[in-house]
């Protein structure tokens, strides 16, 4: 069955508690079947009350018998609770260890698939499916067999006493569970997916509508901006009022069905008297109306049980896609690149299931030159960046390093070998020495501030009483978008890499802080291999190369004076750059 095919996955990460699970099963059942229990107390007593009337001052059980209830209910309690304690402890260590598989696979999948995945969907997959599993865990499956264990006592209370009463009883259950089936099933698990996907969807674009604020305030934009998490708020509620409406008559049907039992119970009640109500028949008919809420208790228990085991499937089919992605390869017997020398050879690429992003690319960066990758956007510029970082491997054809194919070095050496600054660079809540200290950890703070000081970045430190140590984040500490670049290049002036890779690194910067990220990146690259993907022209002019990219296509390549005079596209480019900056607004006479 699929559902012990979840339970088992789930139990391997128990560890050494998931005889805890199994210890919590038993206690959960038998807390109901001594839950049951003070209904034959309750039975009892007014038997005799009903056999001792009117001198009820012989019922003289009716104490004991009712402090006998509350005991079994006590107790009945207390294992439940001692129950819901072992599946905790079992729980909890295994959302913690689902947790670790997921976030440890992640750390392991070429980053370029985490880009693509989305932040946001893979954070809600990692919360989704340790939540839904300690759910699970801790709660529905203790209930679930409280449950079975319920309705297996209940049918012997049932039967026991009056069996007419209780097949009557039994009617609106039989009732109950067919329109249960209607909100149950294969249908419901492919609905209970859908929902999953629009929810996964809609957090996946609300993280990027947070992020792209800044521009939205900067330029005046509305939410209809961002059209995609419109798009996908839109689907939500399409989705949510058409399953709604979809549901409201099987559910309608269901309520009335499991809180009908009164009915049956009095219609029986009315037949079975035809030749006059005996004390015994009137015994049974008051018992049969005490622990009949108990079925439709248990019977919305199960619907909700059922429900659960849908978001558990659905979070472990989610938590699949992620672990079944293909983590870095690792070489086993990694080569260390001779010099920084940045070669593409015969590169093809292409996303899953699109036409290539790149197409037979052939490109050789020297050591210590600085190339430039320009033309127009979608060119592949930043997706051929990206690959000699390896977010993703080529499709076809080999990026090497210093004579290395980038696949033959261990990723932790390639992460040493390569640094880059991108167009949004990321701070995390912690101090800028901390921020800075990422490029490498070992650092010491003098080194730390040696950084700093080449990345332009002391007038930001002077600024703040705590100076280097002002925590980002944190009563009201915020930086500008040149500020957070002028960091990130002192991060990556401190890692020391031997390549680094620049997407744009000036185009969030005032023109200040432009004029000292140019001044901090003069400095980063002295010495260094640099790849630099540029949008404005100006800044590829001291380059040793130029690569020109379209349609993922390498059109040309030269220096600046060999393009910039030539009839192709970048010199068509250049010649409307120029024009762009000679314009004039234009004073009215």
């Amino acid at each position: 069955m699929k559902k012990s095919s979840d339970l088992s996955r789930l139990l391997g990460y128990a560890g050494g508690r998931r005889v805890l699970t199994y210890l919590s099963w038993v206690l959960s059942a038998v807390s109901a079947l001594v839950a049951l229990v003070p209904f034959w107390y309750i039975w009892r007593i007014l038997k005799e009350v009903l056999e001792t009337a009117p001198d009820f001052a012989a019922a003289i059980h009716i104490v004991p018998w009712g402090w006998r209830a509350v005991g079994f209910a006590v107790l009945s309690v207390l294992l439940y609770i001692a129950g819901l304690m072992c599946s905790h402890l079992a729980a909890f260590r295994i959302a913690t260890n689902l947790r670790l598989a997921l976030t440890e696979h992640i750390a392991r999948l070429p980053l370029g698939q985490i880009q693509v995945s989305g932040s946001g969907k893979l954070r809600r997959t990692i919360a989704d499916t340790a939540g839904a599993a300690e759910t699970f865990l801790a709660h529905q499956l203790p209930d679930q067999y409280r449950a079975m264990a319920t309705v297996a006592g209940l049918l012997v209370l049932l039967l026991a006493f009056d069996w007419r009463l209780g097949l009557l009883s039994l009617l609106p259950v039989a009732l109950g569970f067919a329109c249960m089936s209607a909100m149950t099933g294969k249908s419901m698990q492919e609905k209970m997916t859908e929902y999953q996907n629009a929810l996964a969807d809609m957090s996946n674009q609300a993280v990027e509508y947070v992020r792209g604020i800044p521009v939205v305030k900067t330029f005046g934009q509305t939410v209809f901006s961002f059209q995609k998490f419109k798009d996908t708020i839109d689907n939500y509620q399409r989705w949510t009022i058409a399953y709604t409406k979809q549901l409201r008559g099987p559910m309608t049907a269901y309520t009335l069905a499991v809180n009908s039992v009164f009915v049956f119970l009095i219609v029986g009640g009315f037949w079975l008297s035809g030749k006059g109500v005996t004390a015994a028949l009137l015994l049974d008919l008051l018992f049969y109306i005490i622990i009949t809420p108990v079925i439709s208790l248990t019977l919305s228990k199960l619907m909700l049980m059922s429900e659960n085991t849908m978001l558990v499937t659905d979070a472990l089919k989610r938590m699949d896609a992620v672990l079944n992605a293909p983590a870095l390869s690792r070489p086993a017997r990694p080569q260390s690149p001779k010099d920084s020398a940045v070669v593409f050879d015969h590169v093809t690429f292409r996303y899953d299931g699109t036409k290539n992003a790149l197409e037979d690319i052939s490109l050789t960066i020297g050591a210590g030159e600085t190339a430039a990758l320009v033309g127009p956007s979608g060119g592949g510029k930043s997706t051929l960046a990206s690959l000699a970082a390896r977010f993703f491997d080529p499709t076809s054809g080999t990026v090497s390093i210093g004579g290395v194919n980038v696949k033959d070095m261990d990723p932790g050496q390639l992460m040493d070998t390569v640094s880059f600054v991108l167009q949004n660079s990321r701070l995390i809540k912690a101090s800028i020495l901390d921020n800075v200290r990422l490029g490498r950890p070992d650092a010491s703070e003098d080194q730390v501030m040696a950084a700093l000081e080449q990345a332009q970045c002391m007038d930001i430190i002077e600024k703040f009483p705590q100076g280097v140590h002002t925590v980002i984040g944190s009563q009201g500490v915020y930086l500008s978008g040149g500020e957070m670049q002028r960091l990130a290049i002192a991060r990556a002036i401190l890692k020391d890499a031997p390549v680094l890779i620049l997407d744009e690194a000036t185009a969030f910067a005032d023109p200040d802080n432009e004029r000292k990220v140019q001044a901090a990146l003069t400095r980063l690259a002295q010495g260094r291999t640099v790849l630099m993907i540029a949008h404005r022209l100006s800044t590829v002019t001291g380059a040793d190369k130029i690569f020109v990219l379209e349609e993922g296509r390498l059109v040309q390549q030269g220096s600046f004076a060999q393009l910039s005079q030539s009839p192709g596209l970048f010199g068509r480019m250049w010649n409307e750059y120029q024009q762009s900056v000679a314009w004039n607004v234009a004073k009215e006479a």
